[in-house]
């Protein structure tokens, strides 16, 4: 391969990973909220909602939106002293403020027609995903005659600047129904009257947009295809991928599993660097005869037989794929056991990353591999290349969740 083509193979490549890779880390996972929204039947025909929101944020939002400074320094205060009792007596001094935020981006409306929120009791204190959530319960009372309720929020919107992407998880019982939504900017509403499948192609939905706007999780994904020589490699790679990562994600929605995303996101990042480098020290073993790896590939017996190192890489990508699960769970924020409905929700949610997972390496294999097949050395070079972008940008992300920079 001459040299200009190498370096033009090289420039294209790394401009790639240099585009999916381009902005903030945070846009794989963090600086994200989750809101959530459990809505009940009232008394005498009243609708009830219990709301769950983040409580530090909760607090700038309002204190921010309401120009109610006293809130921001008694609240800020207490979150940082990790008082739980002042961080309630916060938000009920300045109960005014909190559920004005709330009722200006958090509605109910039955037959076109808004329904009047009464606060009911104090603000209470929890945790989700390891941090504190304040509570806010809310009594609705519509027009007689209504029905099929309509939930809409808006609650801290990107426009604020303090998160990106805000999702409300909203699961409701009343009137012999039950059933589960997510909400965020661009559906931003839905009613109780819709059928089924409507309301399971949000998650769909949502479980595609995860992975297209991880760009950690595509990453990875490269990696292992880069790394793949064979069909077999990718699909057995894939596949071990997806288990480990459902069932993490599965006993994190029952509430089995609570691991801080503190532990997982440098963890991710360091697997991103560890699968993609692994092919690189492949490469660096065979020396001059690399390029025959692929050739050794095409040789291969058996539809799914591996060699010994092919073995323990599916070890390793099974092992990663646990803390992946951990890492999609935590894109809803799921930390506890919801209702079968909810969880049967989640499943849809998981089978929108995986085709979106299984178009990516439809798109990609097959292009290298013709590379592979028709010009070896140049392959070589562009899956060196792409792992070696991969593995770099693995170390980047992994020393800045490691330290929070």
């Amino acid at each position: 391969m001459s040299q200009r083509v190498r370096r033009a193979l090289v420039g294209i490549t790394a401009a790639v990973i240099a585009l999916l890779s381009f902005g903030p880390s945070a846009q794989a996972h963090g600086f994200t909220s989750t809101v959530y929204a459990d809505v009940t039947s009232g008394e005498g025909g009243h609708i009830r909602t219990k709301l769950r929101l983040e409580y530090d944020l909760f607090v700038v939002s309002a204190a921010d939106s309401e120009g109610d400074d006293p809130l921001f320094r008694a609240g800020n205060g207490a979150f940082e002293a990790g008082d739980t009792g002042a961080q309630a007596a916060a938000l009920n001094t300045h109960a005014e403020s909190a559920v004005s935020y709330v009722t200006k981006r958090f509605s109910v409306t039955s037959n076109g027609a808004a329904c009047a929120p009464t606060r009911v009791g104090d603000f209470t204190m929890g945790r989700q995903e390891g941090v504190p959530y304040a509570g806010l319960l809310l009594d609705w009372a519509c027009p007689e005659g209504s029905a099929d309720p309509e939930v809409r929020s808006t609650l801290f919107p990107d426009a604020e600047t303090y998160v990106k992407g805000t999702k409300t998880i909203v699961t409701y019982e009343m009137d012999g129904r039950s059933g589960s939504a997510a909400l965020d900017a661009a559906h931003p509403s839905f009613s109780m009257g819709q059928a089924w499948y409507e309301r399971f192609w949000e998650f769909f939905r949502l479980g595609a947009e995860h992975l297209l706007g991880g760009i950690d999780h595509i990453l990875f994904l490269l990696a292992l295809i880069a790394g793949s020589r064979r069909l077999r490699e990718i699909v057995l790679a894939a596949t071990s991928f997806t288990l480990a990562h459902s069932v993490t994600f599965m006993l994190a929605a029952l509430g089995l599993v609570d691991v801080p995303s503190k532990a997982v996101e440098p963890v991710i990042a360091l697997s991103i660097a560890v699968v993609a480098g692994w092919y690189l020290w492949q490469i660096r073993r065979r020396g001059g005869h690399a390029a025959d790896l692929d050739l050794d590939a095409a040789a291969g017996r058996g539809h799914f037989s591996l060699d010994r190192a092919g073995w323990l890489r599916l070890g390793v990508v099974f092992c990663f794929g646990l803390v992946h699960g951990l890492g999609f769970a935590g894109a809803l924020g799921i930390d506890e056991a919801f209702s079968w409905t909810l969880l049967w929700s989640l499943l849809v949610f998981n089978v929108g990353i995986e085709t979106v997972q299984l178009a990516i390496i439809a798109l990609v294999f097959p292009l290298l591999t013709v590379l592979r097949r028709r010009a070896p050395t140049a392959g070589l070079w562009a899956t060196g290349v792409i792992s070696a972008g991969v593995s770099v940008m693995g170390l980047v992300w992994f020393v800045q969740r490691l330290f929070g920079l």
